[in-house]
């Protein structure tokens, strides 16, 4: 189990959230000037890597509130949290 380290109440398990899936993805600025396929991209397609992954949490029997986690997907190392809005860490597979 994950212990993940919430930003806004501290470490707690892994079932007090939810994930959210990959964050750091941008609406289209113009969406009714984009075609379908951009679009669709856009609401479906999402990366699936084995290391560091960049994932949305939300602290859901607890704060409620959302942020962000770096978390390794093979080893499920977490190697960053934090707050939605912040700028993803520059992390290499060997930690930061």
């Amino acid at each position: 189990m994950l212990k993940i380290n919430c930003p806004f109440c501290g470490p707690r398990t892994e079932d007090e959230f939810t994930c959210g899936g990959q964050s750091h993805i941008a609406r289209p600025v113009t969406p009714a000037e984009v075609s379908d396929q951009q679009w669709a991209d856009y609401l479906y397609q999402r990366i699936n890597p084995k290391g560091v992954h960049y994932e949305r949490w939300r602290h859901t029997f607890g704060c409620r509130q959302w942020f962000n986690v770096a978390r390794d997907t093979v080893s499920h190392e977490i190697y960053a949290v934090y707050q939605m809005g912040e700028p993803k860490p520059s992390i290499t597979e060997k930690g930061v």
